[in-house]
C-alpha cells in the first residue's frame, strides 16, 4: 500500500511479534497492541486523523483459519470467526471513504444469509458504500503462488471493481510468476542454519530421517519418489496429502503459504534443490515481501507471519487501483 503512494498511519494486531514487525518496518506508523473486540472507537480516534484532499483506507484481514478449508474440526465457537463483525464499529464510526479486506474464500460461504461475509456487505449498503469483491489468484498479480483469496474494495465515493489481473492469459505478462526467480538469488543454507548477513534467511532443523527423506526427493517430486524404507506408515494407504515433504517446483507458482510455511512436513515447502524447508526469507520472498523487510519474533512466529500476511505485490494493486479511483473521482468531481 505504501509502494502504491498510500501513507501509512496505524496498525493494530494482537499479536505481539507482528507488532514488532509492523513498527520495525513503519517506523513513522503508530501502532496498538490490543485485541479489536477490546477496543473501543474512542481509543482509535486519536490516532485517525483526517487530513484535507487525503481519503482515509481501512484495511481489515481478520485471521483466516476458520474459515479455511484446510482447518479440519474448527468449532463454531471459534472467538476468531467474529473479528469481521468488531471492524463493523470502526467503519460505522469513521467512514473511510475506502475499506478493503482480504481473506480465504470460505469466509464467503459459512453462512450465506447470516454470516460474518454478508452481515458485512450488508452494513456497507446501509451505510451508502459501493463495494465489489471476488475471489482472486495471487499469481494472477504477479506473485509467484497458487494462493486463492477473497477480496472486497468498497468506497463512498463511487462505484469501484477489484482491479484485473496483470499477470497471465490475455495481460501485458501472460506469463505466471515463476517461485524460483524469487529465491534463486538467495544463498544455500544447511536445515537448522542461519545466514550471517542475509535477515530472516534461516532454516528450521530437520531430524537425519527427514534429512535422508528429502535428500531422496527429486527436483520437483515429493513423498511419491521415496524407496518404501523412508515412507510414513500414515501414507503407505493413504494416497492423498502428496504435498506434504513435497518441494516448491522450481518454474511454477509455488502452492499456498501457510503459517507452517518452514514446515517440511506441512506442505510443499521443501526447497526447490536443497535439501531442507525453505527459510523464513524464502518464504517472505515468494510472498513478494522486499528484501529489506525485516520480520521480528521466534521462528515460528516469523513463519506464521508470513503466512497469515497479504502478498505485498496483491496489496500494491489494491493501493494503485485506490489511488486511480480516488484521483479519477476528484477529476469528475472538478470538470
Amino acid at each position: 500500500m505504501q509502494d502504491a503512494g498510500l501513507s501509512v498511519r496505524f496498525g493494530l494486531d494482537m499479536d505481539p511479534d507482528a507488532g514488532e514487525s509492523f513498527k520495525a518496518n513503519f517506523p513513522h506508523a503508530e501502532f496498538l497492541r490490543k485485541d479489536i473486540r477490546r477496543l473501543t472507537s474512542e481509543e482509535v480516534a486519536s490516532y485517525i486523523l483526517r487530513r484535507n484532499e487525503r481519503p482515509l483506507v481501512f484495511g481489515a484481514c481478520a485471521p483466516c483459519q476458520p474459515f479455511s478449508k484446510q482447518i479440519h474440526g474448527t468449532s463454531e465457537d471459534d472467538k476468531r470467526r467474529t473479528l469481521l463483525t468488531e471492524f463493523h464499529r470502526f467503519v460505522e464510526t469513521f467512514l473511510p471513504e475506502y475499506v478493503f479486506i482480504e481473506n480465504v474464500p470460505g469466509l464467503q460461504t459459512v453462512d450465506e444469509h447470516e454470516g460474518p461475509f454478508p452481515a458485512f456487505t450488508d452494513l456497507l449498503g446501509k451505510l451508502g458504500y459501493f463495494f465489489s469483491y471476488k475471489i482472486v489468484m495471487a499469481y494472477h498479480y504477479g506473485v509467484p503462488q497458487s494462493r486463492r483469496r477473497l477480496v472486497l474494495l468498497a468506497s463512498r465515493l463511487g462505484e469501484i471493481c477489484v482491479p484485473p489481473p496483470t499477470h497471465g492469459p490475455g495481460t501485458s505478462n501472460p506469463s505466471l510468476p515463476k517461485a524460483w526467480d524469487w529465491i534463486s538469488h538467495l544463498p544455500a543454507i544447511q536445515a537448522g542454519e542461519s545466514h550471517p548477513s542475509v535477515p530472516n534467511h534461516r532454516a528450521a532443523k530437520l531430524s537425519p530421517l527427514n534429512i535422508r527423506r528429502i535428500a531422496a526427493t527429486p527436483v520437483g517430486g515429493d513423498r511419491r519418489d521415496w524407496p518404501e524404507a523412508l515412507e510414513l506408515d500414515c501414507h503407505k494407504k493413504h494416497p492423498g496429502h502428496t504435498d506434504v515433504y513435497g518441494r516448491v517446483v522450481k518454474h511454477q507458482p509455488s502452492a499456498a503459504l501457510t503459517t507452517r510455511c518452514i514446515s517440511l512436513s506441512n506442505g510443499r515447502f521443501g526447497h526447490p534443490t536443497q535439501n531442507r524447508a525453505i527459510s523464513v526469507r524464502e518464504a517472505a520472498c515468494i510472498q513478494t515481501f522486499p528484501m529489506d523487510f525485516i520480520l521480528q519474533g521466534s521462528l515460528n512466529s516469523m513463519a506464521r507471519q508470513v503466512g497469515n500476511a497479504v502478498p505485498v505485490l496483491l496489496a500494491n494493486v489494491i493501493g494503485d487501483s485506490i489511488v486511480r479511483h480516488y484521483s479519477q473521482t476528484k477529476n469528475a468531481q472538478a470538470g
